[in-house]
């Protein structure tokens, strides 16, 4: 069966009931989706699929079409995501085993909400816990990295080349 993780695309011979988070994790070696629950509780194995969150302890390989996101394929260390950068700035991580679960679902917001609520915050992240309870920094991160996701970085050479199109 073929799988496309980050924008790889994978060949996997496993049965087809076998969840995607011990596809990810025993297959094809990517750890960023942790373990947490097993029935979808917790979101400490949320990645996205087609850009939307999932839980993938839960997932079966069998009904995965399309893009699997990890947390190892939304930024990188040279260039993180908003979400990343913001997670860094508020120092939200405490023991750090949920993060890659939170980043994911709260990239998944902001992709389709630049502006979040509170509550917005609160209906997108409920499906994920915390047992360090950083919840407060997490809802402040996440305000940042929306709006940091909303600004326009132009670089010097992005400018000249914009100016020499116009000439």
């Amino acid at each position: 069966m073929k799988l496309s993780v980050n924008g790889i695309i994978h060949e996997v011979d496993v049965e087809p009931d076998m969840p995607l988070l011990w596809v990810l994790r025993d297959e094809l070696n990517i750890k960023g989706p942790k373990f947490g629950c097993g029935i979808a509780m917790c979101g400490a194995c949320t990645v996205h699929i087609n850009g939307s969150p999932v839980r993938s302890c839960s997932t079966p390989i069998s009904a995965v079409s399309g893009n699997v996101t990890t947390i190892e394929g939304l930024g990188t260390p040279d260039a993180l995501h908003a979400v990343q950068e913001a997670w860094v700035e508020h120092q939200v991580a405490q023991c750090g085993y949920c993060q890659s679960g939170q980043i994911m679902s709260a990239a998944a917001l902001i992709s389709t909400n630049s502006s979040p609520s509170d509550h917005d915050i609160d209906l997108a992240m409920s499906g994920n816990l915390c047992r360090c309870g950083t919840y407060p920094r997490i809802r402040a991160a996440i305000k940042t990295a929306a709006s940091k996701a909303t600004e326009v970085h132009i670089t010097p050479a992005m400018a000249e080349a914009i100016l020499g199109e116009i000439e």
